[in-house]
């Protein structure tokens, strides 16, 4: 008999249990068509490789646990549960680092392998073939770098790092104390206290070329900002305490589809008669916004601030300089 079939026998017998209604040797053979033989050792099974406190109640001519707390390894997690973990790995694509993703697959493979649930394991099982997670324009981590990261932010250890910039084309020796990893829109941020800077940073994963263990410890100040703050006002569109409104107009064509998207959690919508939608929201930077403009050409208008539409033209102007046609004789 398989042991799919036997766990399935065994987590039978040990819900009949929990339920109280005490079952024996004869409810389970009788229930599965098996021997008494069988149905003996099925449930010394339950006993010696579970550790189940089986008690035998001559009253009730049936088994009760002695603990009533007792549960079979495994037997809480849901259905429900194992679709979590299964989205979970797919999720885990985003993780610059296989031994990671390995773990976690060996990890929920062998809880699920304690239920004893054939149904609940086949969510596993598909899950290459139910659900898939395509990264684009994503920065490559080296995978040194990425677990080394991770295991010092998690024991509390400094790093030493060299650093790239992308702006001086330039390395630097950074001596930092790792407090908060970030993936944002497709690149690994580390927040840490940089001594050399005496301030907190923002390194991209991408752009460590050497990483190592410190020897020295990192006195961090007590007096950090709240590390969700300090991301909200250094990353995305919101970033930074003083805002200004933004309204942009989009087109009718692709408005049904802006309308699916959320920019920003203050944000407000309004629908034309032809179907144009004009989305206002509070911004503190262009940067990031000038290229969402971009990106969606003349599907788009700024209607506010000045400002950005000063931004936006001379970016334009910058690009017709290069696509710019010249008639030649």
């Amino acid at each position: 008999m398989s042991k799919r079939q036997q766990g399935e026998r065994v987590h039978w017998f040990h819900g009949r249990i929990k339920a109280g209604k005490f079952p024996n040797t004869g409810h389970l053979a009788e229930e599965f068509e098996i021997s008494r033989r069988t149905a003996h050792r099925d449930i010394e099974f339950l006993r010696e490789r579970h550790n189940a406190p089986l008690k035998f109640d001559r009253p009730h001519n049936g088994f009760r646990y002695s603990e009533e707390s007792y549960e079979i390894p495994g037997h809480w997690i849901s259905e429900t549960n194992v679709l979590a973990l299964s989205l979970a790995v797919r999720l885990a694509s985003t993780i610059p680092d296989p031994a990671l993703k390995d773990d976690l697959c060996r990890l929920i493979n062998r809880v699920t392998s304690m239920t004893g649930n054939d149904d609940r394991n086949t969510c596993l099982q598909q899950v290459d073939r139910k659900i898939s997670v395509k990264n684009i324009e994503y920065a490559m981590v080296n995978t040194a770098t990425f677990r080394q990261t991770v295991e010092s932010l998690f024991k509390d250890r400094a790093l030493r790092i060299t650093y790239h910039s992308p702006h001086n084309h330039g390395t630097s020796a950074r001596t930092i104390q790792p407090l908060h990893l970030m993936h944002y829109m497709g690149s690994w941020h580390l927040i840490a206290w940089c001594a050399a800077r005496n301030d907190l940073r923002d390194f991209a994963l991408a752009r460590i070329r050497e990483i190592a263990q410190a020897d020295e410890k990192i006195a961090v100040p007590a007096s950090l900002p709240d590390i969700k703050e300090y991301t909200r006002k250094h990353f995305g569109i919101m970033q930074g305490d003083t805002t200004i409104r933004v309204v942009l107009q989009f087109s009718p064509q692709i408005s049904p589809w802006i309308k699916e998207q959320s920019w920003h959690p203050e944000q407000k919508t309004d629908t034309a008669p032809d179907g144009a939608l004009r989305l206002e929201f509070p911004v503190a930077d262009f940067r990031e916004l000038v290229g969402i403009v971009l990106s969606h050409g003349a599907q788009i208008q700024i209607i506010e601030p000045p400002e950005l539409i000063d931004l936006v033209q001379k970016e334009i102007d910058k690009m017709a300089k290069i696509y710019c046609r010249t008639d030649t004789p």
